[in-house]
């Protein structure tokens, strides 16, 4: 008894080790995807790095008035005079008219908004919610800050097939797929397809600006936003200083005075109040001192600070208020790289609203069961049609046309030209007039205008009979 009874004890004595249950799921269907800002991916922005990003230039739009202009001054110049989605079919137009104009939709309005947030950001997520009855699609948009991870294509790592959010309140976490106008099968590997099978929770566009193929979008401020910042801390050092020019202090000189009458002046002097007089005799001098702080003249540092933040925009300086030496003719000149950068800006525009138009129309179809049109048919290609971005000035392009049709016409008649090569040449100039034309078919339609006008010369009427 004894013996044993030491063998309880000492197994009560020795410490009983604890361990928890872990074990972790392995999801198979995650295999290819990659964090939306993994730091492996040295093209990307870190986590943490792309929240700053987001949160900085948010707030230098909101409170730096030359970080405001740089975001919408080429918001204003794509967009001010309005975008509209087009289609030759009258039929898939009405469909395109009702998601422009739906109550949740508004694109008049929320396409300012998005392509605000696409410059800011760099990434936009737009959720498509399709109507199963109908075919009729609106959009959600997804915060980027609650995107967790994106998905490539393992064969094209430029082509997004999949979009992971983080999980929400309930830990719920929702897997999208990136909309492809055209069939998995046909436009898509093997892996990629397996991949998007695993997106259950419905589509979604991706857009992106200033990336590279296989990277993330970034904000336009990221490279400008220190410099922004400097500059506008250089404005607030010279309204500091500027205050501490304009103050003065009275030098009072007290001649042949004792230590004790200086000190007795100085405990009952009174600063005149401005406008009053002051009266002393010739033994007491007064005079108003103003700090001299031998600053250089600094109008050409700030200058020097804006315009390289307004350069790294291809913004103009006399876009922001300042003039330098700048006259009509170097005025026109110098805002041409900024529209052809404008441009660009409103042609990846221009192509997201393409594939959004093109979505719209195929869910349509796909709502009544017919068959998907020909990619090749012209009637049903959507066209987003923006208006001239710069009126021209088309005086001189007007009086080149003149010129050059006159000049053509005479090389035609003199057997020097043959009539394809003038209308090219007519053609050249009368595309700066913003006129697109074939030169064969308008050659087609001469012909044909000019039969007809002599079948009409040609004409005899039939006897009449009595």
């Amino acid at each position: 008894m004894k013996h044993h009874s030491k063998k309880q004890a000492a197994r009560r004595e020795q410490k009983t080790v604890f361990r928890e249950a872990h074990g972790r799921n392995i999801d198979l269907e995650e295999t290819g995807y990659r964090r939306l800002t993994d730091g492996k991916n040295r093209r990307d922005l870190p986590e943490h790095q792309a929240a700053r990003m987001r949160e900085i230039a948010l707030h230098l739009w909101r409170t730096n008035p030359l970080a405001n202009r740089i975001i919408e001054l080429p918001l204003a110049f794509i967009l001010s005079d309005g975008v509209t989605l087009k289609i030759d079919d009258l039929e898939a137009q009405g469909w395109l008219d009702a998601f422009w104009r739906d109550p949740i939709n508004r694109m008049g309005i929320t396409l300012f908004e998005m392509v605000r947030e696409l410059a800011l950001y760099g990434e936009l997520y737009w959720v498509a919610f399709v109507n199963e009855h109908s075919g009729h699609v609106r959009l959600g948009y997804l915060d980027p800050e609650r995107v967790e991870a994106v998905v490539r294509d393992p064969d094209n790592g430029r082509q997004a097939i999949g979009v992971i959010t983080r999980a929400d309140e309930q830990g719920v976490k929702r897997r999208y797929r990136v909309v492809i106008n055209g069939t998995d099968d046909e436009l898509l590997m093997p892996e990629a397809i397996r991949l998007r099978e695993s997106c259950t929770d419905g589509d979604i566009f991706y857009f992106a600006v200033n990336n590279v193929s296989t990277s993330g979008g970034h904000s336009d401020l990221l490279a400008l936003a220190d410099w922004i910042d400097g500059y506008e801390q250089f404005l607030y050092g010279e309204v500091e200083r500027s205050a501490h020019l304009r103050a003065h202090v009275y030098d009072v000189t007290l001649t042949g005075a004792t230590p004790e009458e200086v000190d007795r002046k100085a405990r009952s002097i009174v600063p005149p109040a401005p406008g009053g007089v002051r009266v002393h005799n010739e033994a007491e001098k007064w005079e108003a001192v103003s700090p001299n702080l031998q600053a250089a003249d600094t109008t050409e540092v700030g200058r020097m600070f804006r315009n390289h933040a307004l350069g790294g925009a291809t913004i103009p300086e006399h876009w922001f208020g300042g003039g330098g030496d700048v006259n009509r003719a170097t005025g026109e000149s110098m805002s041409d790289p900024t529209t052809k950068i404008f441009t660009v800006r409103q042609k990846l525009i221009q192509y997201f609203l393409e594939e959004l138009g093109s979505y719209v129309v195929r869910r349509r179809l796909e709502s009544l069961a017919r068959p998907m049109p020909d990619p090749e048919d012209a009637a049903w290609r959507v066209r987003a049609e923006f208006p001239e971005m710069i009126v021209k000035d088309v005086s001189k392009y007007a009086a080149a046309l003149q010129q050059v049709v006159a000049a053509c016409a005479s090389a035609v008649d003199a057997g020097l030209m043959s009539r394809d090569t003038a209308l090219s040449c007519i053609r050249s100039v009368a595309t700066r007039l913003g006129v697109e034309y074939d030169a064969g078919q308008e050659l087609d339609k001469v012909d044909a205008s000019m039969d007809a006008a002599r079948e009409a010369d040609n004409f005899q009427p039939p006897p009449v009979t009595v």
